[in-house]
């Protein structure tokens, strides 16, 4: 078998970046407002109508879900898996509401290797949680009723976003302060501020920017491009990693799960090409583990295929 691929970035904007915000503001706080007034079971009935009309007018969405969902399901997809895949991405974003007012009461989260993240805490040291668009990464709040000493900031780019983090920030003002943005030039060093004093930073990389340097890697049966990037980071940075998916199971229940990634002392500060390829193959592989055991769960919308 051949290696992988390596390719630089082109200068264009990923697809992801490219398509524009669905959704207008005023609606995403209407229906945001129902939820919390009438409450989740309420807001859960609204999904319907809401995924229907996505399902037949976002075009392009549809057709990456289809692509990916034939890999991860291996077999012919049906309209009925679209609506279940868009379903399922409404039910994490309305119970993100709801973890956002620490209303974890209203959740069954059952939590798989919480040792591996109390063993971090008891060390005092930072961490990055390695993640992707799996799930809610929210259901980590629920998390933080048992181990009061979890702290996690989140490493996003927003700007694609702006309406639904706008909504989710009035509903918990504190949330801007556990976001750094990337692609400004002092997010690294913040970074390495926060992980000096022990918070967990919450890295989701199965997304590229621009100009961006990419290897393609098997994933579900076919070459896909994945960013060396946040290897990079994650080399330079040099404390442990955790690979992390809150995993929707349906009605009210997420399966967190936590898995021992990389050690300072397996990486080096400045590993080979070679070394970050091995780093994103790892990574795939485990991105690969969950796309199959939750095909409904994986949110990227996009097709990291063409």
């Amino acid at each position: 078998m051949s290696g992988p691929l390596v390719t630089s970035g082109s200068g264009r904007q990923p697809q992801w970046l490219r398509r524009k915000e669905r959704g207008a503001h005023a609606a995403i706080k209407l229906f945001v407002w129902l939820a919390m007034t009438l409450g989740r079971h309420v807001g859960r009935i609204m999904l319907t109508p809401i995924c229907l009309y996505f399902l037949i007018f976002s075009l392009e969405s549809r057709r990456a879900s289809r692509a990916y969902l034939y890999r991860a399901l291996g077999r012919k997809v049906t309209l009925r898996d679209n609506f279940r895949h868009y379903h399922t991405f409404a039910s994490c974003v309305l119970d993100r509401v709801f973890f956002l007012q620490n209303r974890t009461e209203l959740f069954d989260v059952r939590v798989f290797e919480e040792s591996v993240v109390h063993d971090i805490l008891a060390r005092g040291s930072g961490c990055i949680l390695l993640g992707a668009h799996i799930g809610s990464f929210e259901a980590l709040r629920a998390i933080g009723h048992r181990q009061p000493n979890l702290r996690v900031k989140m490493l996003m780019f927003e700007e694609n976003a702006r309406n639904i983090t706008a909504v989710l920030n009035a509903i918990e003002p504190e949330l801007a302060k556990d976001i750094i943005s990337l692609g400004r030039p002092d997010s690294l060093v913040t970074v390495r501020h926060c992980l000096d004093d022990g918070h967990f930073i919450g890295l989701l990389a199965d997304r590229s920017l621009t100009n961006e340097r990419m290897v393609s890697h098997s994933f579900l049966g076919a070459p896909a491009q994945f960013s060396v990037n946040p290897f990079r980071m994650i080399a330079l940075l040099q404390v442990p990693v955790v690979f992390m998916a809150a995993v929707y199971r349906g009605a009210n229940r997420y399966d967190v799960h936590f898995e021992s990634f990389s050690g300072p002392s397996l990486l080096p500060r400045r590993p080979t090409a070679e070394e970050q390829e091995a780093l994103v193959g790892r990574y795939v592989a485990r991105l690969e583990h969950y796309c199959r055991s939750a095909p409904y769960n994986w949110f990227n919308f996009y097709d990291v295929w063409s």
